[in-house]
Protein backbone atom coordinates (compact mmCIF):
# COMPACT_ATOMS: atom_id res chain seq x y z
CA UNK A 1 0.00 0.00 0.00
CA UNK A 2 2.88 2.37 0.74
CA UNK A 3 4.19 2.03 -2.79
CA UNK A 4 0.75 2.79 -4.24
CA UNK A 5 0.39 5.77 -1.90
CA UNK A 6 3.73 7.16 -3.08
CA UNK A 7 2.67 6.66 -6.70
CA UNK A 8 -0.61 8.47 -6.05
CA UNK A 9 1.19 11.27 -4.19
CA UNK A 10 3.48 11.84 -7.16
CA UNK A 11 0.51 11.98 -9.52
CA UNK A 12 -1.60 14.20 -7.25
CA UNK A 13 1.09 16.51 -5.94
CA UNK A 14 4.14 16.72 -8.15
CA UNK A 15 2.13 16.56 -11.35
CA UNK A 16 -0.06 19.48 -10.25
CA UNK A 17 2.75 21.86 -9.28
CA UNK A 18 3.27 23.52 -12.71
CA UNK A 19 -0.38 24.41 -13.33
CA UNK A 20 -1.01 25.44 -9.70
CA UNK A 21 2.10 27.62 -9.80
CA UNK A 22 0.98 29.37 -12.97
CA UNK A 23 -2.63 29.90 -11.90
CA UNK A 24 -1.93 31.13 -8.37
CA UNK A 25 0.85 33.42 -9.62
CA UNK A 26 -1.62 35.05 -12.00
CA UNK A 27 -4.27 35.19 -9.26
CA UNK A 28 -1.79 37.03 -7.04
CA UNK A 29 -1.18 39.59 -9.79
CA UNK A 30 -4.93 40.00 -10.37
CA UNK A 31 -5.67 40.58 -6.67
CA UNK A 32 -2.86 43.14 -6.48
CA UNK A 33 -4.18 44.97 -9.55
CA UNK A 34 -7.77 44.98 -8.34
CA UNK A 35 -6.80 45.99 -4.82
CA UNK A 36 -4.48 48.74 -6.02
CA UNK A 37 -7.29 50.24 -8.11
CA UNK A 38 -9.24 51.10 -4.95
CA UNK A 39 -6.36 51.51 -2.51
CA UNK A 40 -4.72 54.08 -4.77
CA UNK A 41 -7.81 56.27 -4.47
CA UNK A 42 -7.48 56.10 -0.69
CA UNK A 43 -3.74 56.72 -0.71
CA UNK A 44 -3.07 53.31 0.83
CA UNK A 45 -0.97 51.53 -1.78
CA UNK A 46 1.21 50.16 1.01
CA UNK A 47 -1.66 47.84 1.93
CA UNK A 48 -1.52 45.93 -1.36
CA UNK A 49 0.94 43.41 0.08
CA UNK A 50 -1.33 42.80 3.08
CA UNK A 51 -4.39 42.35 0.86
CA UNK A 52 -2.67 39.83 -1.38
CA UNK A 53 -1.07 37.88 1.46
CA UNK A 54 -4.23 37.50 3.53
CA UNK A 55 -6.51 36.76 0.56
CA UNK A 56 -4.18 34.11 -0.81
CA UNK A 57 -3.29 32.32 2.42
CA UNK A 58 -6.75 32.26 3.96
CA UNK A 59 -8.85 31.57 0.87
CA UNK A 60 -7.61 31.60 -2.67
CA UNK A 61 -4.43 29.54 -2.37
CA UNK A 62 -6.08 26.42 -0.89
CA UNK A 63 -9.22 26.94 -2.99
CA UNK A 64 -7.41 27.24 -6.32
CA UNK A 65 -5.21 24.26 -5.44
CA UNK A 66 -8.32 22.21 -4.61
CA UNK A 67 -10.08 23.10 -7.86
CA UNK A 68 -7.00 22.20 -9.91
CA UNK A 69 -6.69 18.89 -8.06
CA UNK A 70 -10.39 18.20 -8.68
CA UNK A 71 -9.86 18.66 -12.41
CA UNK A 72 -6.69 16.57 -12.49
CA UNK A 73 -7.07 13.92 -9.82
CA UNK A 74 -10.69 13.83 -8.63
CA UNK A 75 -11.88 13.16 -12.16
CA UNK A 76 -9.05 10.66 -12.68
CA UNK A 77 -10.08 8.72 -9.55
CA UNK A 78 -13.64 8.41 -10.83
CA UNK A 79 -12.52 7.45 -14.33
CA UNK A 80 -10.01 4.87 -13.06
CA UNK A 81 -12.36 3.10 -10.68
CA UNK A 82 -15.31 3.45 -13.07
CA UNK A 83 -13.33 1.83 -15.87
CA UNK A 84 -12.32 -0.97 -13.52
CA UNK A 85 -15.99 -1.44 -12.64
CA UNK A 86 -17.00 -1.66 -16.31
CA UNK A 87 -14.18 -4.05 -17.22
CA UNK A 88 -14.86 -6.17 -14.12
CA UNK A 89 -11.38 -5.60 -12.72
CA UNK A 90 -12.93 -4.86 -9.32
CA UNK A 91 -14.49 -8.31 -9.35
CA UNK A 92 -11.08 -9.75 -10.23
CA UNK A 93 -9.53 -8.02 -7.21
CA UNK A 94 -12.17 -9.56 -4.96
CA UNK A 95 -11.48 -12.95 -6.53
CA UNK A 96 -7.82 -12.54 -5.58
CA UNK A 97 -8.92 -11.79 -1.98
CA UNK A 98 -7.98 -8.11 -2.31
CA UNK A 99 -10.32 -5.52 -0.85
CA UNK A 100 -10.88 -2.91 -3.60
CA UNK A 101 -11.32 -0.15 -1.02
CA UNK A 102 -8.07 -0.96 0.78
CA UNK A 103 -6.21 -1.53 -2.48
CA UNK A 104 -7.49 1.47 -4.46
CA UNK A 105 -9.03 4.04 -2.13
CA UNK A 106 -6.83 4.08 0.99
CA UNK A 107 -3.62 5.00 -0.91
CA UNK A 108 -5.50 7.88 -2.55
CA UNK A 109 -6.65 9.20 0.84
CA UNK A 110 -3.11 8.98 2.21
CA UNK A 111 -1.67 10.76 -0.83
CA UNK A 112 -4.26 13.54 -0.63
CA UNK A 113 -3.78 14.02 3.11
CA UNK A 114 -0.05 14.53 2.58
CA UNK A 115 0.01 16.45 -0.68
CA UNK A 116 -2.92 18.87 -0.39
CA UNK A 117 -1.35 20.90 2.48
CA UNK A 118 1.92 20.99 0.53
CA UNK A 119 0.13 22.21 -2.59
CA UNK A 120 -1.77 24.83 -0.57
CA UNK A 121 1.46 26.22 0.92
CA UNK A 122 3.09 26.23 -2.51
CA UNK A 123 0.04 28.03 -3.93
CA UNK A 124 0.34 30.62 -1.15
CA UNK A 125 3.97 31.24 -2.05
CA UNK A 126 3.28 31.62 -5.75
CA UNK A 127 0.34 33.94 -5.09
CA UNK A 128 2.50 36.18 -2.92
CA UNK A 129 5.19 36.22 -5.62
CA UNK A 130 2.54 37.23 -8.15
CA UNK A 131 1.54 40.13 -5.94
CA UNK A 132 5.22 41.02 -5.53
CA UNK A 133 5.53 41.30 -9.31
CA UNK A 134 2.94 44.07 -9.30
CA UNK A 135 4.41 45.61 -6.15
CA UNK A 136 7.81 45.96 -7.81
CA UNK A 137 6.69 46.77 -11.37
CA UNK A 138 3.53 48.77 -10.72
CA UNK A 139 3.67 50.18 -7.20
CA UNK A 140 7.28 51.30 -7.06
CA UNK A 141 8.17 49.01 -4.17
CA UNK A 142 11.29 46.90 -3.84
CA UNK A 143 11.11 43.14 -3.64
CA UNK A 144 12.59 43.11 -0.15
CA UNK A 145 10.22 45.79 1.12
CA UNK A 146 7.25 43.91 -0.34
CA UNK A 147 8.26 40.68 1.40
CA UNK A 148 8.72 42.52 4.70
CA UNK A 149 5.24 44.03 4.38
CA UNK A 150 3.84 40.56 3.63
CA UNK A 151 5.56 39.06 6.66
CA UNK A 152 4.23 41.81 8.92
CA UNK A 153 0.68 41.36 7.59
CA UNK A 154 0.51 37.60 8.06
CA UNK A 155 -0.19 35.74 11.27
CA UNK A 156 0.44 32.04 11.76
CA UNK A 157 -3.30 31.42 11.96
CA UNK A 158 -3.74 32.84 8.46
CA UNK A 159 -1.54 30.08 7.06
CA UNK A 160 -2.85 27.31 9.32
CA UNK A 161 -6.42 28.21 8.36
CA UNK A 162 -5.65 27.47 4.73
CA UNK A 163 -3.72 24.31 5.55
CA UNK A 164 -6.58 22.90 7.65
CA UNK A 165 -9.02 23.64 4.85
CA UNK A 166 -6.76 21.96 2.30
CA UNK A 167 -6.64 18.70 4.26
CA UNK A 168 -10.44 18.55 4.40
CA UNK A 169 -10.66 19.49 0.72
CA UNK A 170 -8.39 16.57 -0.13
CA UNK A 171 -10.52 14.12 1.81
CA UNK A 172 -13.70 15.37 0.16
CA UNK A 173 -12.23 15.25 -3.35
CA UNK A 174 -11.03 11.69 -2.83
CA UNK A 175 -14.30 10.52 -1.32
CA UNK A 176 -16.39 12.07 -4.09
CA UNK A 177 -14.19 10.75 -6.89
CA UNK A 178 -14.01 7.22 -5.52
CA UNK A 179 -17.71 7.11 -4.67
CA UNK A 180 -18.69 8.10 -8.20
CA UNK A 181 -16.24 5.57 -9.58
CA UNK A 182 -17.71 2.71 -7.58
CA UNK A 183 -21.22 3.86 -8.55
CA UNK A 184 -20.48 3.66 -12.28
CA UNK A 185 -22.97 1.69 -14.36
CA UNK A 186 -22.26 -0.41 -17.44
CA UNK A 187 -20.73 1.14 -20.53
CA UNK A 188 -18.29 3.87 -21.50
CA UNK A 189 -21.01 6.51 -21.31
CA UNK A 190 -21.48 5.76 -17.63
CA UNK A 191 -17.75 6.25 -17.01
CA UNK A 192 -18.03 9.71 -18.55
CA UNK A 193 -21.09 10.46 -16.44
CA UNK A 194 -19.31 9.40 -13.27
CA UNK A 195 -16.28 11.52 -14.10
CA UNK A 196 -18.41 14.59 -14.75
CA UNK A 197 -20.45 13.99 -11.62
CA UNK A 198 -17.29 13.62 -9.52
CA UNK A 199 -16.02 17.02 -10.67
CA UNK A 200 -19.35 18.80 -10.13
CA UNK A 201 -19.98 17.25 -6.71
CA UNK A 202 -16.41 17.89 -5.56
CA UNK A 203 -16.48 21.56 -6.55
CA UNK A 204 -19.83 22.05 -4.81
CA UNK A 205 -18.66 20.34 -1.62
CA UNK A 206 -15.35 22.19 -1.56
CA UNK A 207 -17.09 25.57 -1.88
CA UNK A 208 -19.63 24.58 0.78
CA UNK A 209 -16.95 23.40 3.20
CA UNK A 210 -14.92 26.54 2.53
CA UNK A 211 -17.97 28.61 3.48
CA UNK A 212 -18.47 26.61 6.69
CA UNK A 213 -14.81 26.87 7.71
CA UNK A 214 -14.63 30.57 6.89
CA UNK A 215 -17.73 31.20 8.99
CA UNK A 216 -16.36 29.19 11.92
CA UNK A 217 -12.97 30.89 11.82
CA UNK A 218 -14.64 34.30 11.56
CA UNK A 219 -16.82 33.57 14.60
CA UNK A 220 -13.85 32.22 16.54
CA UNK A 221 -11.81 35.36 15.85
CA UNK A 222 -14.79 37.51 16.77
CA UNK A 223 -15.14 35.79 20.14
CA UNK A 224 -11.41 36.07 20.76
Amino acid sequence: MLQRAIHEAMAVGVGAIPIISLITFFVGVIIALQGAYELQRLGAMQLVASLVAISITRELGPLVAAIVVIGRSGSAFAAEIGTMRVTEELDALETMALDPVAFLVVPKFVAMAVMMPCLAIWADLMGVLGGALFGVAGAGSTFGAYLIATREALLLRDITTGVIKSVVFGMVITAAGCHEGFSTGAGAEEVGRSTTSAVVVSIFLVILIDLVFTTLFYMARGEA
